[in-house]
């Protein structure tokens, strides 16, 4: 299982890399636009320094064409590293892409899946992740979490390695079904995480145990205790 970070802020990665076991960080053009105009390459690459090469980083191709994408995966292996998971969307151009860079051995993510025809077409052709977009899903009344088991049930079936990489929450009650469903990893925004650590009753719950301490120990940490 797998939490990836669905941004491209540094200042979030920075954070949220300490915080949870991440394990790597994806991005997309529309993500890369709140960060306004920065220069890209070198924003990657300082991503890359702030997750390490233990964690997987993923960045999309904007062209539309399979040699667009092509080329324009050669410069982000060439000016970011050769081992950035290419993000490829899954239409008739980004197949043919994918099919290219895995003979290539090029790590894919395969991305924009909005149904099961997509998904077991890019685990056929290779791509070592799968983004189903669960919320995007489910506003066009498709079934993300009955596309989630299928997707694993038939890759587990037929041996297929992909990692299925639920993407596209409005919140961790979506996150936490994607998992159940089936995702080996979820892609997920700052602020999802922000708000499952931050509820209510827990801050209450973690201000009692502090006052029923301090009650009887005052301001003695356990730490400081002799024995």
């Amino acid at each position: 299982m797998e939490y990836m970070l669905d941004t491209a802020n540094l200042d979030e990665i920075a954070k949220w890399v300490d915080i949870c076991p991440i394990g790597g960080v994806t991005s997309n053009p529309s993500i890369l636009k709140r960060e306004g105009q920065v220069p890209f390459f070198a924003h990657m690459r300082r991503i890359r320094q702030l997750i390490g090469q233990e964690r997987s980083l993923h960045i999309q191709v904007t062209a539309g064409d399979c040699a667009g994408m092509l080329r324009e995966a050669e410069a982000i292996l060439e000016k970011v590293d050769s081992k950035v998971f290419i993000k490829v969307p899954v239409t008739e151009e980004g197949l043919k892409a994918i099919q290219r860079l895995k003979a290539k051995g090029v790590g894919v993510t395969a991305t924009a899946v909005y149904s099961k025809a997509q998904g077991y077409l890019a685990g056929a052709a290779g791509a070592d992740y799968l983004a189903p977009y669960c919320n995007r899903m489910a506003n066009l009344d498709i079934d993300p979490w009955e596309t989630v088991k299928s997707l694993r049930l038939v890759f587990d079936q037929n041996h297929i390695s992909t990692k299925i990489l639920g993407a596209s929450f409005k919140n961790m009650a979506q996150v936490n079904a994607a998992l159940l469903a089936g995702a080996h990893a979820v892609t997920v925004d700052p602020s999802l995480l922000r708000d499952a650590l931050r509820l209510a009753p827990l801050e209450k719950a973690v201000a009692d145990f502090q006052a029923d301490w301090k009650a009887v120990r005052g301001q003695v940490g356990l730490d400081q205790l002799e024995d």
